[in-house]
């Protein structure tokens, strides 16, 4: 019995803590306040953002590059019960250029899904 219980409470105890394990992530609402529109170039984007998510370019349109993020609490990144601890909220950040200057930036945050980047030939339902 007492094996038993130790069984259990060792299989309790690795439940829990995977939820502490955690992989570093953007804060994309406070990295885009470090951006101004007019005076930001690219470069600068680049530093404080990174590689973007998702690019968008086309003919007579500007470009725009995306910038996904997904936050999730320590609860919801518990393994296996997490998903029962509420929605995971999304943010976005999109940030056109005009030529190698920022002409505008914003920033939107959801807990819908709606924001998430779709994998190569995946639709948005």
């Amino acid at each position: 019995m007492a094996a038993l219980l130790r069984f259990f409470v060792c299989c309790l105890s690795i439940v829990i803590l995977s939820g502490c394990v955690n992989k570093p992530v953007r804060h994309l609402a406070s990295d885009a306040s470090l951006i101004t529109p007019g005076s930001s170039t690219k470069t600068d984007v680049l530093t404080f953002l990174g590689d973007p998510d998702e690019r968008q370019e086309g003919a007579g349109a500007p470009e725009r590059w995306l910038y996904y993020e997904q936050e999730q609490s320590t609860a919801q990144r518990t393994f296996y019960v997490g998903k029962w601890f509420g929605p995971k909220s999304y943010n976005r950040i999109i940030v056109t250029f005009e030529g190698e200057t920022v002409k505008d930036i914003q920033y939107n945050a959801s807990e819908s899904g709606e924001f998430e980047p779709l994998e190569p030939g995946q639709e948005k339902q």
